[in-house]
């Protein structure tokens, strides 16, 4: 598998790995910037664990992570990843996202969700893209709902984050059909 390179003219991803993720220090170590997941990435060395892990995955075939440059500031913003790749019901996941907060609210969110998107129904051809988002994170959450996203239930207490509290998930899917009006209505004019 060779790892796509999204690109426009706002921003370009990348695959993140040990050879560019130091790039990422400055933005990791951000006060609550994941508090949310239930990873940890505030030290150098848990965030070198973190990229670890997603290009274990990578090489597993299940995780291509992205490293976010963002072309208007000329700098790198955060990552990004396809996660949960099932390669035989053509279903992935868009998650691990995180951006350093002079970069939210700048609609480079958007800009990198449409090349995810586009990249997963007509690249890969895939039948359905999901989002599992805290359901606590209510920015997060309504960033889904802009993007067409359907809320399709919650899973409740599944997953022990870092301060032994129990969170529940949202899970938010578009389906391949669902993309060409999204594409359309969302995404016109990008």
């Amino acid at each position: 598998m060779t790892a796509p390179q999204l690109e426009n003219t706002f921003v370009k991803l990348s695959l993140l790995d040990l050879s560019n993720y130091k790039q990422l220090h400055d933005i990791a170590s951000e006060k609550d910037l994941i508090y949310y997941s239930p990873s940890n990435i505030s030290t150098p060395d848990t965030l070198k664990e973190y990229v670890q892990t997603a290009v274990d995955g990578y090489y597993r075939k299940t995780t291509i992570p992205f490293i976010i440059y963002d072309k208007k500031t000329k700098t790198y913003a955060g990552s990004t990843r396809f996660g949960l790749i099932n390669w035989n019901n053509k279903v992935l996941h868009i998650g691990w996202t995180w951006i350093g907060k002079k970069f939210q609210g700048s609609g480079l969110n958007k800009q990198m969700k449409f090349l995810m998107l586009q990249y997963a129904f007509e690249t890969l051809l895939f039948e359905k893209v999901e989002f599992r988002i805290d359901e606590r994170n209510i920015r997060s959450r309504k960033a889904a709902e802009k993007l067409g996203a359907t809320l399709e239930g919650v899973l409740r207490k599944d997953t022990l984050m870092q301060d032994g509290f129990r969170r529940n998930t949202c899970c938010y899917g578009i389906l391949k059909e669902e993309w060409p009006d999204i594409k359309k209505t969302v995404f016109n004019g990008l």
